[in-house]
């Protein structure tokens, strides 16, 4: 039997690709962009966030079995912390009651590999916060401050964000409790329209690179992003929650390094000294 997928996103790039790679496999998708798209929707506003939901549930009927959210910007600009984050997170919290009436609800959002960069910790605390208001004076000042390059500090906040409230939400009794998977993809560099400007030349390609080492088979299409999420969407997924899965040809590894494992040797040290007296 066919199940219902809404996507974020789906009039280009990693959105575009999942929704055709669903569609070929007989699933009904309901795409949600600004263009190009089944549902036209302003996920960057909260007024354009609930009409897009209330259309959403019109056009599938009330029945929903798995929503993907891609939709996302990159411009060094406020509204991307309001499309990446709140266009993501409100859009979900939305369709949760319909999700949560599926027989096999799931739910997947497209993070990043920025979100392991710097960020701008105050903007991350404010969209964590739900506070927009703040959360877009913080990323406009990131946007108009003297040195160009903080504005980039904004596109990596709002991943950063987003996969913190994957993390913090996916065991709640609203999701994990009813039985609903939430999960996230990390992509590297993928070709997309959002990147072609980056990629346009040797020397911006370069930056990239260097940013985002790919030793695994270098820059990645959007399916490769898609049928991920198609799999954490499926009724194959039954256990995995709340993680943001790295598929980014081998960047998380080369930036973090192999050890990603000892951060919690002293804290189990103290466990056994307690346990054997030996530490207060």
């Amino acid at each position: 039997m066919s199940r219902t997928y809404i996507i974020t996103g789906a009039g280009s790039g990693i959105g575009l690709a999942t929704a055709n790679l669903l569609r070929a496999g007989g699933e009904t998708v309901i795409g949600v962009d600004l263009k190009g798209a089944d549902v036209t929707g302003d996920l960057g506003t909260p007024e354009g966030r609930k009409q897009a939901v209330t259309d959403v549930l019109e056009a599938a009927g009330g029945k929903v079995d798995a929503v993907i959210a891609c939709a996302g910007i990159s411009h060094p600009i406020p509204a991307t912390a309001a499309v990446n984050y709140f266009g993501m997170t409100e859009f979900l919290e939305g369709l949760r009651p319909a999700l949560a009436e599926s027989s096999a609800p799931r739910a997947a959002l497209v993070s990043s590999m920025s979100s392991l960069q710097p960020n701008f910790p105050p903007l991350v605390d404010a969209l964590l916060a739900n506070d927009e208001t703040k959360a877009l004076e913080l990323a406009g000042e990131l946007a108009n401050h003297e040195n160009p390059q903080m504005g980039s500090l904004i596109y990596a906040s709002s991943k950063r964000a987003i996969s913190r409230w994957v993390r913090q939400q996916s065991v709640t009794p609203e999701w994990a409790g009813a039985g609903i998977p939430l999960n996230a993809v990390a992509p590297g560099v993928v070709t997309t329209p959002m990147t072609a400007d980056l990629l346009a030349d040797a020397q911006t390609t370069a930056f990239v690179d260097a940013v985002v080492p790919m030793p695994l088979n270098y820059h990645q299409p959007p399916e490769s992003i898609a049928k991920l999420l198609i799999w954490l969407t499926s009724v194959d997924n039954t256990h995995c929650a709340g993680q943001t899965i790295y598929c980014d040809g081998g960047a998380d590894v080369v930036l973090r390094g192999e050890d990603a494992f000892t951060w919690a040797d002293e804290t189990v040290g103290n466990y056994f000294a307690k346990l054997s007296g030996g530490a207060e």
